[in-house]
């Protein structure tokens, strides 16, 4: 039995303001799974918090690059610094953010290691970079690129180890039919799994496939980043960018328990959940419920 153990990133330094003068409310996430019993549901040890710095995106202007870098990069290192003493401890890190961008954290830490793979399960895949767009600035929605190797190296090549995992070791689960990134991942080898593929497939069957395939000697193993707006809006209204199409939770839920519960699988982040969008907390308790489950024993 593997040791859960929660660590809270309650980053937000990837998202751009939802309105003038406020912040992203995403730093709640943590807090909210906590008054959701999430670590006693998982019977997990308590990891602590990686306090990250404080949002101000100063005199930033579009063409600047990836706004508040300096501090994501400062927080990437200190979160990967938590993150990698527990893998090299045998323990399972549960990470609760926090924006999209705190999974460079745990990217950072287990290149360090060794080589690693990514099970990515967002809505949209985050890929986001210059060689296809002109808008780089949130790398809450960049962060694939980035953990790739694509983009401004005071991001991409922190201690010189640029990428932090490589193409062929990234699985992505979730995108929308309609995703423009779909063209790209093709190009790459990529594999990925819409929301189409996977109700024509069976989302616990394509996930074993993938899971296999990140199975393999070359790996030391690999991470599960889930974002919460790969959920349909009609059920996860509280993220940033809310799109239809999305997966049901009775999809959701044996894709994720396919992954996590891998013995290959060496941690686990959430992201994107928004206690400010989510005033009676119907959203949020279901995302507990989701995770609590994914981890039960069969």
């Amino acid at each position: 039995m593997r040791r859960l153990v929660v660590i809270d990133a309650p980053s937000n330094l990837g998202l751009r303001p939802p309105a003038p003068a406020t912040v992203p409310g995403c730093y709640k996430l943590a807090g909210a799974m906590r008054e959701q019993g999430i670590v006693r549901r998982l019977g997990a040890h308590e990891g602590g918090v990686v306090v990250p710095p404080r949002y101000d995106r100063g005199d930033w202007r579009e063409g600047d690059g990836v706004f508040n870098a300096g501090a994501i990069a400062a927080y990437t290192r200190k979160l990967a610094d938590r993150v990698e003493h527990h893998v090299r401890a045998g323990d399972f890190p549960v990470v609760l953010g926090g924006d999209c961008s705190i999974q460079l954290g745990a990217a950072l830490a287990l290149r360090r290691i060794g080589r690693y793979g990514i099970a990515v399960v967002d809505g949209s895949a985050d890929f986001r970079h210059p060689g296809n767009s002109d808008r780089i600035g949130a790398a809450g929605g960049e962060e694939l690129a980035l953990t790739t190797g694509r983009g401004q190296a005071d991001l991409t090549d922190l201690e010189g180890l640029r990428p932090y995992v490589r193409d062929e070791d990234v699985r992505i689960f979730g995108m929308r039919d309609d995703d423009e990134d779909r063209a790209e991942f093709a190009e790459l080898r990529i594999p990925t799994a819409t929301v189409g593929e996977l109700r024509q497939w069976g989302p616990a069957e394509l996930a074993a496939g993938f899971r296999q395939s990140l199975e393999v000697p070359v790996l030391d193993g690999f991470w599960v980043h889930l974002d919460a707006d790969v959920l349909d809006p009609s059920v996860m209204p509280a993220v940033d960018s809310p799109d239809p199409g999305g997966l049901m939770p009775e999809e959701l839920g044996p894709l994720l328990a396919e992954l996590v519960r891998s013995e290959r699988c060496v941690g686990f982040n959430l992201t994107i959940y928004d206690p400010d969008l989510d005033p009676d907390g119907t959203a949020g308790a279901l995302l507990a419920d989701l995770v609590v489950a994914a981890f039960a024993q069969p």
